[in-house]
């Protein structure tokens, strides 16, 4: 059977839809969610759209009207896809149309990657946007469910963790209130008052550079071409890039001898902008800030009732982009686990396997940021110059010149652990458009919640899906001819699978695959497996990390 949202991603009455699967109804929010910035506004909607009561505590009044994160690529796109808002956000958003590229100080290609098109997940892989109208976005959706409440101008100034529940005391407008919860998630930043309540253990590597951020508004009517690229020039390292639809944003490196009151005026701003021909006749100044470039990371994002998502579990230099994909691909992998938690069909051990999945992916992330802050911010003369000779030799192709680095892959946790395609496990499952009962749409609206058991061919196979998962583990067929559940139309799932190797993919709620079967004699095994893992203690540890996951160049 296949389950299918309404339009806009919401279940018609999620509190109704919650009574009838079941959930657990009580008068306290199932969960508190501190901050309301896009990770912890994401997480609301995932946990709002599976009938869950959410209260987002906030400490500021306002939302802060400035840029601040500007990227997201095609996975991120997909999970806001998840959430029911492909259309708003893609109204917010504007696609890379070209490259994004390094040049040296004389105007030289060092690096040339290819951002245009669409990804592996169904979306552009580079899109830019304004912080403050996702956010916008974001929290009129969650609010516009009747079991997410957003207070503002509520601080969070006590959280006790009682075993059964959590007590959350917080002041608004001046006045303390306490609520009790069932588990609490802090997304409240770099500076989080619930990590500090968990008194958990963060790795630093040490990594710190500072660098003034200019978002600009241009005025005039200019190409830029390419949109994104970066100056790496020892006098001065710069980054150029869209701000989202309408918006500029530069960022210049601090040198030597500078400090950073001296750096972050306007005045400042104003003299960095004028080699580029901004000046205020032709820009709007929008915001200038610097940040200092960080990269650590919790070791544990999970204790007791207590739980971690974006900042508030890790910061990463911005070069690759991925610092709030980064936090809404936690709030993807928590959400589905927290789901089944609190609705008492997993037991609360499988939340050990959000540290230990995470934790190990993330990581990639960071290595692969520091490594290209460690090429960009170089101020040394001859360093730059033997980068540069070394770069234009690779003929500043991607594979040749940036550091070398493995494929993303989720750490131990609910994946399958003796299977025949073990390469698959634990990556993320691609996206290709089917035929739905007549209706072309992205596989995942198609197929709907849940975790889904995609099988190759048009017979639906002989296995139980069994019933021990109330969610109902779908098994799904895909062909481009026959009777298949999804019609492959553009052939994308099948030269995937037989790419592969594999007849079927068992793909989590999140879209990582589970597992995968090369032959139909192996998808009984792989089901048992599934059922046993989202059942099971899934508890592990993180394996130990360092520099070297990243080989150096």
């Amino acid at each position: 059977m296949i389950f299918s949202m309404m339009n806009n991603g919401e279940y018609a009455d999620p509190v109704q839809k919650a009574k009838d699967m079941g959930y657990p109804q009580r008068s306290g929010p199932d969960v508190v969610i501190v901050g309301a910035g896009p990770v912890g506004l994401s997480l609301a909607r995932l946990l709002g759209l599976r009938g869950h009561q959410i209260l987002i505590l906030e400490r500021w009044a306002e939302p802060y009207p400035l840029p601040r994160a500007v990227h997201f690529d095609d996975e991120i796109g997909r999970v806001l896809q998840s959430m029911g808002l492909a259309d708003q956000v893609r109204a917010i958003s504007a696609a890379v149309p070209d490259h994004y590229e390094w040049r040296n100080a004389a105007g030289e290609p060092l690096l040339r990657i290819d951002w245009s098109g669409t990804g592996p997940c169904g979306w552009p892989t580079a899109s830019f946007f304004s912080q403050p109208q996702l956010e916008e976005l974001l929290a009129t959706a969650a609010t516009a469910m009747p079991n997410v409440t957003l207070r503002r101008g509520a601080d969070v100034v006590g959280i006790e963790d009682r075993g059964e529940d959590v007590a959350v005391t917080f002041h608004a407008e001046r006045q303390p209130e306490t609520v009790n919860t069932r588990y609490v998630v802090g997304c409240d930043g770099a500076n989080s008052f619930v990590r500090e309540q968990m008194d958990v253990t963060v790795h630093d590597l040490g990594f710190y550079f500072d660098w003034l951020i200019v978002d600009t508004v241009p005025l005039d009517d200019v190409d830029w071409s390419p949109q994104n690229w970066q100056l790496c020039d020892p006098a001065r390292p710069t980054t150029l890039v869209s701000g989202g639809p309408g918006r500029r944003r530069w960022e210049f490196m601090r040198l030597p001898g500078e400090t950073r009151e001296e750096l972050n005026t306007a005045e400042r701003a104003w003299q960095l902008l004028e080699p580029w021909g901004r000046t205020p006749e032709n820009t709007e100044l929008e915001r200038h800030a610097v940040y200092t470039f960080a990269a650590r990371w919790a070791e544990q994002w999970n204790r007791g009732r207590l739980l971690l998502a974006g900042d508030a579990a890790h910061l990463m230099p911005p070069f690759a982009g991925q610092g709030m994909c980064s936090g809404l691909r936690d709030a993807a992998n928590l959400s589905w686990k927290l789901d089944r938690v609190l609705r008492g069909i997993s037991d609360a051990a499988l939340l050990d396997s959000y540290t230990s999945e995470r934790s190990v992916h993330l990581q990639h992330a960071i290595a692969m940021s520091v490594e290209l802050g460690r090429v960009i911010c170089v101020l040394d003369d001859q360093q730059a110059a033997e980068r540069d000779a070394r770069m234009i030799a690779g003929e500043a192709d991607p594979a040749r010149v940036l550091p070398v680095s493995v494929l993303p892959v989720l750490g131990a946790g609910v994946t399958a652990e003796s299977v025949d395609v073990p390469r698959l496990r634990g990556t993320l499952a691609p996206q290709f458009r089917v035929r739905c009962r007549g209706k072309d749409a992205p596989f995942d609206e198609a197929a709907g919640y849940g975790a889904v058991l995609l099988v190759l061919g048009g017979g639906t196979p002989a296995v139980d899906p069994g019933a021990a998962d109330p969610d109902g583990l779908r098994i799904l067929t895909v062909a481009a001819d026959g009777d298949p559940d999804l019609d492959d139309s553009t052939g994308g799932w099948t030269r995937w699978l037989e790419s592969h190797g594999v007849t079927a993919v068992l793909i989590r709620p999140d879209r990582y695959i589970f597992g995968a079967a090369a032959v139909p004699e192996a998808i009984p095994a792989l089901i048992d497996q599934y059922h046993n893992r989202i059942h099971s203690t899934v508890g592990h540890t993180p394996a130990p990390w360092s520099p070297s996951a990243a080989t150096a160049m």
